[in-house]
C-alpha cells in the first residue's frame, strides 16, 4: 500500500472489485466507514503501516472492503488476533473495526482485557443495538425494553453502557458519537488513533432493517432524526453516566483521555530487569 497520502482520497482506500457492498439501505454504516477513512487521510499515518482488523458481522464486512492490510477473522477474536500483530510488529498501527455484538458480546473478555492491559490499539466499534446480520436477536447493548427477534415483547435484560465498562477496564480514551456526527466522528477517530495505548470509540449507528422496524424507527432517516434531535454533546462526562435507553437523550462526546504506560512499555521495562545490560555476554573486540 502507498503510504504517500497526496496520492490517495477515500475512493482510493476502497476494493471496488467488492461493491456494491451487503449493507441495507439506510444502514448507518457506510457513514462510519466513511468518517473512519476520512480520519485516516486526515491522520497522515503512513498508509503502508496500518492494518485492519474486524470480526463476524455487519461491521466485520469492513476489513474486506478496505485496499489496506486487513483481516477478517472469526467471531469475537479481532482483539486478540490484533494483539498478536501488534507485538509482532510494534510499527504498526492496528485498528479494530467491529460491531456491538462482535466486540461485547463472544469477543466481550478479550475486550476488558486488551482494555485493562492497555494494548497499543484502536477500537471503532459500530454500535446499532442489535445483531443485524444474523436475524436481528437481542444483543449485550439492547436497550431495557426493546423489542427484537429474540425478545418480541421487549428486551429484560439490562444492556452494557460500553464506555463505562471500557473505561472502568482502564482505556485511555473513550468516546461516542453517531453516524449523524460525521465530522465530529472524523475528529474523535483522529485522536484515538494518534492516542498511545487502548483508545475507543463508540458509534451508535441505524439498523433500520433489524432493530428499527421493530422499535418505531422504521428508516434510517428516522433514526438519524432521532440522533439529532436526542443527542446531548457532554464532553467529559462520568461514562457510568451516559448509558441509552430506548428512544431515550444519547449522550455523544469524549469521556476519557488520559496516558498511562502501554503493556509493551511495561514488558520492555520487566525485559530490561530480567536481562539488564551488565548481564548481556560482551562483544570481544578484535586484537591487533
Amino acid at each position: 500500500m502507498n503510504g504517500n497520502h497526496e496520492e490517495v482520497n477515500i475512493e482510493g482506500l476502497l476494493r471496488a472489485d467488492r461493491i456494491p457492498h451487503i449493507w441495507c439501505p439506510g444502514c448507518g454504516l457506510g457513514s462510519v466507514l466513511r468518517s473512519f477513512l476520512s480520519a485516516l487521510i486526515k491522520s497522515e499515518l503512513p498508509l503502508d503501516k496500518v492494518a485492519v482488523v474486524s470480526g463476524i458481522g455487519c461491521t466485520g464486512r469492513t476489513a474486506g472492503y478496505v485496499k489496506l492490510d486487513s483481516f477478517h477473522t472469526t467471531h469475537g477474536r479481532a482483539i486478540p488476533f490484533a494483539t498478536g500483530l501488534k507485538l509482532a510488529n510494534p510499527e504498526l498501527k492496528v485498528i479494530v473495526f467491529s460491531g456491538d455484538g462482535d466486540l461485547s458480546s463472544i469477543g466481550g473478555n478479550h475486550l476488558i482485557h486488551a482494555a485493562r492491559r492497555n494494548m497499543d490499539m484502536t477500537i471503532i466499534c459500530v454500535n446499532n443495538f442489535t445483531y443485524g446480520m444474523t436475524g436481528g436477536q437481542a444483543a449485550p447493548t439492547t436497550p431495557l425494553n426493546a423489542r427484537t427477534s429474540t425478545t418480541p415483547y421487549g428486551n429484560y435484560e439490562i444492556p452494557f453502557n460500553i464506555p463505562y465498562l471500557i473505561a472502568a477496564a482502564g482505556a485511555v480514551y473513550v468516546s461516542r458519537w453517531t453516524a449523524m456526527h460525521v465530522r465530529r466522528l472524523e475528529k474523535s477517530i483522529i485522536e484515538a488513533i494518534h492516542k498511545k495505548g487502548f483508545s475507543f470509540v463508540e458509534a451508535i449507528a441505524p439498523c433500520p432493517t433489524q432493530y428499527g422496524r421493530k422499535n418505531r424507527q422504521a428508516t434510517g432517516l428516522t433514526q438519524m432524526n432521532y440522533y439529532r434531535d436526542n443527542s446531548i454533546i457532554n464532553h467529559g462526562a462520568d461514562p457510568r453516566d451516559v448509558g441509552i435507553e430506548l428512544n431515550g437523550p444519547i449522550n455523544v462526546g469524549k469521556f476519557v483521555d488520559i496516558d498511562r504506560a502501554t503493556f509493551s512499555d511495561l514488558q520492555a521495562d520487566i525485559l530490561d530487569k530480567a536481562f539488564p545490560p551488565e548481564s548481556k555476554p560482551q562483544t570481544e573486540t578484535t586484537r591487533t
